[in-house]
């Protein structure tokens, strides 16, 4: 089956919440004890409501009959440390567990590049759990390379 890949309408933002719980369920959840798992549905609508109005975002779906996938981009210019980086951050991405490894989430990355591109962004950049092998080699295959690491401390409650 084909997959299409579409910028949201308004109309649309409840398909991309579900999408977006989805995805903090099935990774957040995973790999972060501290992910606010229940964010999408509480917080979402108005977020991604402004995003499909801003210039600067992208807010894709992936369907074939059904939504199977989401992306949410936004440029983010440089800033006093790098003046001249105009990053195309990739903020979110899924791709429903069925549709994985059939090609919809390099469909999803070649349209947020070519969004990116008109956009002049000089850099793209995406965020991965350290603990999701899967997804550092689907960006890694897609030529993201490791840029900088974060290190954390998790402390023992007393």
């Amino acid at each position: 089956m084909s997959v299409t890949i579409t910028p949201l309408s308004p109309e649309e933002v409840p398909h991309l919440i579900a999408s977006v719980a989805s995805l903090f369920v099935e990774d957040g959840g995973r790999y972060d004890a501290f992910m606010a798992t229940e964010w999408p549905s509480e917080e979402g609508e108005s977020y991604y409501r402004d995003l499909v109005r801003d210039e600067d975002a992208l807010c894709l779906l992936a369907r074939d009959e059904v939504v199977v996938g989401h992306l949410v981009g936004r440029i983010r210019r440089g800033n006093p440390l790098r003046p001249t980086a105009r990053t195309a951050v990739l903020e979110s991405m899924r791709v429903a567990t069925g549709r994985r490894r059939a090609g919809v989430g390099t469909a999803l990355v070649n349209a947020f590049t070519a969004w990116a591109r008109h956009h002049s962004a000089n850099e793209l950049s995406v965020s991965a759990y350290a603990a999701n092998p899967m997804a550092i080699a689907f960006y890694r295959a897609r030529g993201f390379e490791l840029f900088e690491v974060t290190s954390r401390h998790p402390l023992p409650v007393e």
